[in-house]
């Protein structure tokens, strides 16, 4: 399997290397969490979760700050152990994965690096462990768009330099599965456009993508699905379709109530707007609208599409008092985030 780069500012990126694909089981690398609960002591950080991600579709998973998406990562990349149910990636765990740089590729930290180490030396160390060519190394670096701070100490490098070599180590291995904690965090305008191509392009080939955001703004022109969680539960998971909900359209004309009437005779419902000027009218069908309009002699003002507000219906279903922040438990949950997952379970 190849990767093709994306267009990010004339950053021309190359293929990804002519390293065969290993595929952690014959089912694609899908991930499935079920029943997926952590404890620290009496703090739950995750809570009877169960979600899946399927091969070839970038999948968001969304939730504010502390909602224990970072902890189901890292139980999901064996990192943490988890208090019950299972994570797995193509149908086993990753301590069962033989070859994991092949199979799985994560960029859970932007500073997991030497900060005295290059760029370059970074990447040639991990290769080095799974018998991947420094050529390699090179090409990633290109697809990622940092060859010319290649051999500059990491530890200089910016916040996006940082999540580009976090990137490009993800992919020294041409892996089935991506995992990602917040990739565009630290990147400027021209770098998040830069990977929302890279990911769906990876998606195309059949890939299975897992980002993980805290705001759905910043995912929504790039998912196809999202699972959102809050306090470490399940609260919505569907497309991003299902999340918008079905298509309106606003209308505004001199009289609202005598267009409502006329599209009552077209078989159209509608709503009354606040301002008394404009109906919500339940069709995508604007010619229709339109039309309904022109026969009942009525000017129209404004006609559009509208859909529900994102960026709002994930407040709504993530608000209410945040468990895993500003209270007594939350440095239980940043130990295990740290990896220090000693003694608290239960």
């Amino acid at each position: 399997m190849r990767t093709t780069g994306c267009e990010d500012g004339g950053r021309g990126p190359a293929s990804t290397g002519k390293l065969t694909q290993m595929s952690a089981t014959a089912d694609g690398g899908r991930i499935e969490i079920t029943d997926l609960t952590k404890r620290f002591g009496d703090f739950v950080a995750v809570d009877n979760l169960s979600f899946s991600v399927a091969p070839g579709r970038v999948t968001g998973f969304l939730g504010p700050n502390g909602a224990g998406k970072t902890t189901t990562l890292r139980i999901l990349l064996g990192l943490v152990k988890p208090t019950a149910g299972t994570a797995t990636i193509g149908g086993v765990s990753y301590a069962g994965i033989s070859t994991p740089l092949t199979t799985v590729g994560s960029a859970l930290e932007a500073t997991n690096f030497h900060p005295g180490r290059s760029g370059r030396d970074h990447l040639r160390v991990l290769a080095a462990t799974a018998g991947i060519p420094d050529s390699r190394v090179d090409e990633m670096l290109e697809l990622v768009g940092i060859p010319a701070a290649a051999r500059q100490r990491a530890g200089g490098y910016s916040m996006g330099m940082r999540q580009r070599l976090g990137l490009a180590a993800a992919m020294l291995g041409d892996p089935q599965v991506l995992i990602l904690d917040e990739p565009a965090n630290g990147l400027d305008p021209e770098g998040i456009r830069w990977l929302r191509g890279f990911l769906r392009s990876l998606a195309a080939q059949g890939r299975t993508i897992l980002v993980s955001s805290h705001m759905l703004q910043e995912v929504e022109q790039t998912v196809d699905d999202v699972v959102i969680i809050s306090n470490g539960r399940l609260v919505r998971a569907g497309t991003i379709e299902s999340l918008h909900g079905p298509v309106t359209a606003l209308v505004r004309t001199s009289d609202p109530g005598r267009l409502a009437g006329a599209l009552r005779v077209a078989d159209v419902t509608s709503t009354p707007g606040a301002d008394g000027n404009s109906l919500s009218v339940q069709t995508d069908d604007l010619r229709l609208i339109g039309d309904v309009a022109l026969r009942a002699g009525l000017p129209i003002w404004q006609l559009q599409p509208q859909a529900s507000d994102l960026e709002e219906l994930f407040f709504a279903l993530t608000e209410g008092q945040n468990r895993n922040l500003g209270d007594g438990t939350a440095p239980q949950e940043q130990d295990a985030i740290a990896g220090q997952d000693g003694g608290n379970e239960k």
